[in-house]
């Protein structure tokens, strides 16, 4: 994933998908891109970890998998940092939720 991410990341047209689609691509070791049809419009877009073999319909489970697992981890970092956070800004935690 790692490998992809630096190798590929920026080829990709979009700036936002395209670290995250050589992430995917190499954690789950398919490749992806190419010579793609969106809406019956041609596009030829750059190999993604050209290393990797060609998608399978199991890959759709294990890519939902992945994502799932990457949701939690993300959840659980943003979870930690926000007390770390606080203490770093000096912004004292809420009373209470939702009133005055």
């Amino acid at each position: 994933a790692r490998r992809a991410w630096r190798h590929d990341g920026r080829r990709h047209p979009s700036p936002n998908a395209g670290p995250v689609e050589a992430s995917f691509a190499g954690a789950l070791g398919v490749r992806l891109g190419g010579t793609l049809t969106y809406g019956g419009r041609v596009e030829h877009r750059p190999v993604l970890n050209s290393g990797g073999r060609p998608v399978e319909p199991a890959d759709i489970e294990r890519a939902i998998r992945l994502s799932r697992r990457v949701g939690v981890l993300a959840l659980g970092v943003s979870v930690a940092a926000r007390p770390v956070l606080r203490a770093l800004t000096g912004r004292p935690r809420a009373a209470g939720r939702g009133g005055g």
